[in-house]
Parts: structure tokens; sequence; C-alpha cells
């Protein structure tokens, strides 16, 4: 295994096992999520087949938005000793964003399964072609943590990080949002949703890319 693989999975690691102490998002962010969408049929009321329509774009808005919050959660914030420290054991600063990436990705993939089973019970959605969501929560996993390990790496050091970072996120993850609502679109119809997949997957690459050539740069500018 090549250092920076190593260096990457051992970040991700740390990472996890903060979060396992601190419970930021999966005890805490999780029930938001799950409470905004609960919110959804209180405002739309009992109509059921208004809200098998809307359940899937909900859900996917909620992933969306509350899924960034998970990526720059405060349990993940290196201070400037910890920064240090991985320059000097010879930690490349794109494998420390991988490393966040990955604990990031994980998380979010726990996330998606939470919400799972809380829209299915709330908006009774049709379920044709669900397993189709075996390969897109990943994929929608993947692509969130690497915009929040990236636009979080933006934001380091400023007063308004946990603020600043979402709306930074939000707006470029909307091609995620897009190719997720799509793909179970088409498979709600029987059809093989493999140019969304595909395309979803080559955001997830371009954002991988963008978070590999710019690391160094933000980290000197830092």
């Amino acid at each position: 295994m090549t250092g920076p693989v190593r260096h990457s999975l051992q970040l991700a690691r740390k990472d996890l096992r903060l979060e396992l102490r601190a419970g930021e998002a999966l005890l805490v962010t999780a029930p938001f999520g799950a409470v905004a969408l609960v919110f959804v049929p209180l405002a739309v009321g009992t109509d059921v087949p208004l809200l098998r329509t809307v359940g899937p774009g909900m859900f996917w808005v909620v992933v969306l938005l509350f899924g960034v919050l998970v990526t720059v959660r405060q349990s993940a914030v290196d201070g400037p000793a910890q920064l240090a420290l991985l320059r000097l054991c010879g930690v490349h600063p794109a494998a420390r964003l991988a490393g966040r990436a990955l604990a990031n990705a994980v998380l979010l993939c726990l996330f998606q399964t939470l919400l799972v089973p809380v829209a299915v019970v709330l908006y009774d959605p049709d379920l044709t072609g669900w397993r189709w969501l075996l390969p897109v929560i990943p994929l929608v996993a993947v692509g969130l943590a690497l915009l929040g390990a990236l636009t979080d790496e933006l934001a380091r050091g400023l007063a308004g990080r946990t603020t600043l970072g979402p709306l930074l996120a939000v707006p470029v993850a909307l091609p995620i949002l897009l190719c997720a609502t799509q793909t179970l679109e088409l498979a709600r119809y029987g059809r093989a949703p493999w140019p969304w997949l595909l395309l979803l997957l080559t955001v997830d690459l371009l954002t991988a890319l963008a978070v590999g050539l710019v690391a160094r740069h933000l980290e000197e500018s830092a």
C-alpha cells in the first residue's frame, strides 16, 4: 500500500473515531434530517398521491442540504497544531483531503440509509426500481463528501466557516441532486438509468480531480 493511500485511510479512521465520540453527524444532523422529511407531509396534508410524487425529490433535497452539514461538522476541524504535525509527517495535502472525504462518504452513506425508511413510511413512494438505490447512495455520498471537503478547506480559518461552507457546496452539488432524482425517475418507469449513473460518476471523478489539483495550493494559501 502506497504512502498517500495509507495516510488517507489512517486520517479517515481518525475522523470516524472522532465522530463516534462526538456523534455530531448521526446523533444530531440525522434526526434533524428526519424532522425535515416529516414537515412536508404536515404542510401538504393527506394528499397521498401528491406525497408519493414529491417524496423521492424531497428525500434527495434533504440529503443534499443536511448532508453538506455532515461534511462541515465541527468534529472534523483540524487545528493549526494538527495541520503542522501532518506536514512534518510528510502527509500530502491531497491525501489529507482524501481522508476527510472518505470519512465523510462513510457517514453520508449511513445518513442516507437512516433516512430511507423514514421517507418510505412518510411518503409511501412507488418502490419500483428501488435496487438502483444501491449504486446511487454511495455515488451521491462520494460526490457530496468530496465537495464538502473541498469547500470546507476553502472556508477554513474563516469565522463563518459552518455557514460559508454549505453556501459554497450546495449550488455546486445541484448536478448530484439532478442525477439522483432522474436515476430513480427512470427506474420507476422500468428503464435502465445508466446515462444518469455515468453522469453522476463523472461528476464524482471531476470533483476528485479538482481536489487533487488544488489541495496543495489551498494549504499554502492558508
